[in-house]
């Protein structure tokens, strides 16, 4: 398992991004029963510069929390048995590690929405991510029923590695 992470803001955590990034990712894997050692790329940047991204590609003009570039074209969520037909384009031909894709993160959103919510930057800061993750791994939120499904795995994800909202 890889993770990369770029930070392109001056907004700091007193956690460390890197290891909680891991956590979630391997929890994820885990808990989808990903058969294959995975790749991962995260992005932590402000608001300026997730609104950019959102713009440039949802067309959308406006900050989010986090936005998720997924590279399998999942046909149903978790279904990991469709990159054995597109190896060449799903895996990392140096490691072998699976692309599952990019994580963009705004730090910004990331302090506003734990004091909204009130909890802990480290305990939002996993939920996003832990909400990319299955983005990454086909899942989506467009239906109640989705959502619903969502949720809860992002909650199962959170409460095995220990992170609650009293974090």
């Amino acid at each position: 398992m890889t993770s990369y992470v770029e930070i392109d803001t001056d907004i700091t955590f007193a956690f460390d991004v890197k290891e909680i990034l891991d956590a979630v990712l391997e929890q994820t894997l885990t808990q989808e029963k990903c058969p294959y050692e995975a790749q991962v790329n995260l992005l932590i940047t402000d608001d300026e510069g997730i609104r950019e991204f959102n713009r440039q590609f949802r067309q959308v003009d406006s900050p989010t929390d986090v936005l998720s570039f997924p590279m399998i074209p999942f046909e149903r969520e978790a279904d990991f048995s469709i990159v054995e037909a597109e190896e060449a384009d799903c895996f990392d031909p140096d490691s072998g590690e699976l692309l599952l894709g990019d994580i963009i993160i705004s730090a910004q959103k990331v302090l506003e929405q734990a004091e909204k919510y009130g909890h802990s930057t480290k305990r939002e800061f996993a939920f996003l991510t832990a909400h990319s993750m299955l983005h990454l791994c086909g899942y989506d939120h467009m239906e109640q029923e989705q959502a619903k499904a969502m949720e809860q795995k992002q909650e199962q994800i959170l409460v095995r590695l220990g992170i609650t909202r009293e974090d």
